[in-house]
């Protein structure tokens, strides 16, 4: 098999495992979400800490928080990951996961606008088209619905934030998840005493602690450290062996399975709203794709061009 076809495989594997992940989330309803994510970080934590033993690795993660400015842009980091992850385990449980895969289509245009703004990086026509696709889709939701997709523009925001300051850490993607999960794990530590040691509550005044309660609830908990890692590492591997135009174009795999998912699996409403926002998000999904794949074809072309310069010059 080709390194191409690798990738390819690796990337069709990671967003498919993203694209279901909502299945498995939705196996785990009776779990409050601030329990889920407390226990996704830390068997995240568990499952990076060891492959990243077994590859002699550990000390990168030491050497990546030493310094001030990196743990800085960890933490950020950290905490962006986690209230996405606390949103998407959030609207699985609550009937939401349409919304949530509208989240994920719409984050790429998000991210961009972010990086003009933070990173002062220009917009081609077709993605500006795009970006205003994208905001008149929000706009039907908001109108037709009464009420702005909140955990759509959450999920896009804090995925995108999240990205824009991974640009800065001058880390692997396994070594920085792991640094961002190893700021994180005092917190979900503390929380997972407070809810089995201390007796916590949920607002609704319910004991909570369900690890241990039973074995598929707790198995189910340990598991999501596995799938919250292994469609990184397989992103990873697409990530180098694909063109960026075409990793980006797959990524939409992940919530296409979701919207998916939510109509036909979960039975979630799609109303006339949603039939004509999602068109728009679609047509907005086609543009961008279409001008990162332009751009990334430009960009090969021009390093081409200057490699075959330097060869000739010598």
């Amino acid at each position: 098999m080709s390194e191409t076809a690798k990738g390819m495989a690796a990337m069709v594997g990671a967003t498919v495992v993203w694209g279901l992940s909502s299945m498995y989330y939705k196996l785990l309803a009776d779990v409050p979400p601030l329990e889920v994510l407390a226990h996704r970080t830390l068997w995240s934590l568990v499952f990076f800490g060891i492959v990243l033993a077994l590859r002699g690795r550990l000390a990168e993660v030491a050497r990546l928080l030493a310094s001030p400015r990196n743990l800085a842009l960890v933490a950020f980091a950290a905490i962006s990951i986690s209230a996405n992850w606390f949103m998407f385990i959030f609207s699985i449980q609550t009937g939401r996961a349409v919304e949530a895969s509208l989240g994920y289509y719409i984050f790429p245009l998000v991210a961009v606008l972010m990086g003009m703004a933070v990173y002062g990086e220009r917009l081609g026509r077709l993605k500006w088209i795009a970006v205003a696709l994208a905001t008149l889709a929000v706009a039907v939701l908001t109108w037709g619905l009464g009420v702005a997709p909140w955990i759509s523009l959450g999920l896009a925001a804090t995925f995108g934030a999240y990205g824009v300051v991974k640009k800065r850490l001058a880390a692997g993607p396994t070594v920085s998840v792991t640094a961002e999960v190893l700021v994180l794990a005092p917190l979900a530590a503390t929380w997972l005493w407070g809810v089995h040691v201390q007796g916590w509550t949920g607002v609704t005044g319910a004991a909570l602690g369900a690890f241990g309660r039973d074995w598929p609830t707790s198995l189910l908990l340990m598991f999501s450290g596995v799938l919250t890692a292994t469609p990184l590492m397989l992103f990873t591997t697409a990530s180098r062996a694909l063109p960026l135009g075409l990793v980006g174009v797959m990524q939409y795999i992940n919530p296409t399975l979701q919207f998916a998912v939510a109509a036909l699996v979960f039975a979630e409403p799609v109303t006339r709203w949603h039939w004509i926002a999602f068109p728009l998000i679609w047509i907005a999904v086609a543009l961008y794709s279409v001008e990162t794949i332009r751009q990334d074809r430009a960009t090969r072309r021009l390093v081409a061009s200057v490699a075959t310069s330097g060869t000739s010059s010598t």
